[in-house]
Parts: C-alpha cells; structure tokens; sequence
C-alpha cells in the first residue's frame, strides 16, 4: 500500500502544473510525488485530516485540483457556506457548478439535498459532490430528482446535481464532470508541442 507524506506545495499549483503538461504534450506520462498515487493514498491522507484540519484542507484543495476546480475560499477563515469549490463555463463565465468535497465515510442523502439548496441559493447551474466514500443508492436516486441543466446557446444536458468519487477523478481528471461547453482555460491553458521526439516519463 502507498502512503501519502504531506509536503509544504500548494496543491492548486501543482494541479496547474500537471494539467498543462497534459495540455501540451499528447501521452505524456509522469509522476508528482507527495500526493495520493491511488486510492489508499487518498484515503490515508483523509484519515490524516481527521485529526488535523489542516490536513482535511489539504485533502480539499488537492481533491478540487484533480477536477480543475478552483477552492471557494483558500483561507478557510469564517463560513464558506457550502462551496468547497467553483467550475465556470461557458465563452462568458455564464455557468457555475459549485463544488461539495467530502472525505468522511458517513455520507447521505441529505448532504445532496443540501448541495442542491446551495446551487439554488447561489443561482448556480451545477453541483457537484466529489466525495471519497461511494455514494448510497438513496443519494444516487436524490441527486437524478434534481433533473437536468439545459442552458440557452449550449447542446444536450447534462445532471444537474452530479456525484463524482475521487477514485473517479484520480482516473479521468477533470473528464469526470460533465459541464456544457466546460471551460478549458480556467487557467491559461498550456500551448500545444509539436516536438516530434518521443517524451520520456517525468517526475516532478
């Protein structure tokens, strides 16, 4: 089993780096050490949190990086009213989908309706629980009577309230949210290579 060794590294930073590798260089495989390899990584970091918030808040902001999500409020200081974190999309910033992140095992139905009370409270389009614990049949039924977002100039629709584990977000990034024509540069988005070399593996 891996374990996860906390470093003194902004894990919004080092998300940044990691997304705009992948953006310019197609198949590039690497390896950032300090942070959850896998799930039980992921797990003992959060078990880590539990006695230390300032390791649960790490856990957060390492959690939102994996989705590109941006933290809702980096100091932590006061209330953050339920948003963990923030995804906007659209050519104008015309859509939000605000961010839950749970890292306990006792997760339920009710923690969705309250994320559906925040995205109504905020006007948001979008909520999305990302939580460490898979989720219940009864928050899968809840988050499915949320219904669908449909926006004006955008095609399809996609779930309103969506349920992401971090085990899904380890493996597909920030693919594993669905968003209308989801922004990809939240930050600037890395040019693309064209250097014909094949890329060796990284660490970073």
């Amino acid at each position: 089993m891996r374990q996860w060794i906390g470093i003194d590294v902004t894990h919004l930073a080092v998300g940044l780096i990691e997304k705009r590798l992948r953006d310019a260089f197609d198949g590039v495989e690497f390896t950032t050490h300090g942070v959850p390899q896998d799930i039980s990584g992921a797990r003992d970091m959060a078990a880590r949190g539990r006695g230390d918030k300032n390791y649960y808040f790490e856990f957060e902001k390492w959690a939102l990086s994996l989705i590109n999500a941006q933290p809702g409020n980096l100091s932590k200081k006061g209330a953050d009213k339920g948003i963990d974190g923030n995804l906007w999309f659209g050519a104008k910033h015309e859509g939000r989908a605000i961010v839950s992140v749970k890292a306990g095992d006792n997760v339920g139905v009710a923690m969705i309706r309250d994320l559906r009370g925040v995205i109504e409270r905020e006007g948001a389009q979008i909520g999305v629980f990302l939580t460490l614990t898979d989720p219940t049949r009864a928050m899968i039924t809840e988050a499915a009577g949320a219904g669908q977002c449909a926006l004006d100039g955008f095609e399809g629709t996609v779930p309103r309230i969506q349920i992401v584990t971090v085990e899904q977000a380890m493996a597909l990034r920030d693919r594993a949210v669905r968003l209308p024509a989801l922004r990809q540069d939240t930050f600037k988005k890395a040019a693309k290579e064209r250097d014909t070399r094949a890329q060796g593996a990284l660490d970073l």
